[in-house]
C-alpha cells in the first residue's frame, strides 16, 4: 500500500534525482512521478534523463499538503461529512473535559446535521465559550471548600 501523503522534506535539497530515483525514494511508481511533473513539479531542463532537484521536490510536496488544509476559525468546528469548517448550530454545543489540559467541543453541523468534534486546550476554554456561545459547566465543590 502506497502512502497518500509524502514527507515533504525527504529529498536532499542540493541533489538532483532521476525519475526512477524519486520513485524509489518515495515508494511510488515511475508514472506517479511523471504525473507529478505534469501537475507542476519543476525539472532541471527538458533533456533526457529527466532530472529533478531535491529542493523542488520538497517545495512541490509542501505546497500540495498546504493546499489541502482547511484551518478552523475560533468559532468553527470541522465537519467531516461536509469537509468544511462550519459554525455549529447555536445552543447545540456540548463541552466535555477529557483531563486537566484538554477538552472536546461537540456541536451539530447546520448543513448535514451530523456531530462535529473539536479538541481544545483548557487554557483557551473561556475564549471558545465566549466566541461560540456555550456555557461552561459549574465545577463541583468539594467538602473541604465549603466552610
Amino acid at each position: 500500500m502506497q502512502k497518500r501523503h509524502h514527507n515533504p522534506r525527504l529529498a536532499k535539497i542540493h541533489r538532483s534525482y532521476k525519475v526512477d530515483e524519486v520513485a524509489s525514494l518515495y515508494g511510488v511508481d515511475k508514472n506517479t512521478v511523471r504525473n507529478w511533473i505534469k501537475a507542476g513539479l519543476q525539472c532541471c531542463d527538458s533533456k533526457r534523463p529527466t532530472l529533478i532537484m531535491g529542493q523542488d521536490l520538497n517545495v512541490f510536496h509542501a505546497l500540495r499538503r498546504s493546499k489541502n488544509k482547511r484551518p478552523c476559525k475560533l468559532n468553527q468546528i470541522y465537519c467531516m461529512r461536509c469537509r468544511e469548517p462550519r459554525q455549529p448550530e447555536s445552543g447545540l454545543i456540548e463541552y466535555q473535559p477529557i483531563n486537566e489540559k484538554t477538552a472536546n467541543l461537540i456541536g451539530l453541523c447546520p448543513v448535514c446535521n451530523t456531530l462535529m468534534n473539536r479538541r481544545i486546550s483548557q487554557a483557551k476554554v473561556e475564549v471558545f465559550a465566549s466566541q461560540m456561545g456555550f456555557a461552561l459547566p459549574l465545577v463541583d465543590l468539594h467538602i473541604i471548600d465549603c466552610h
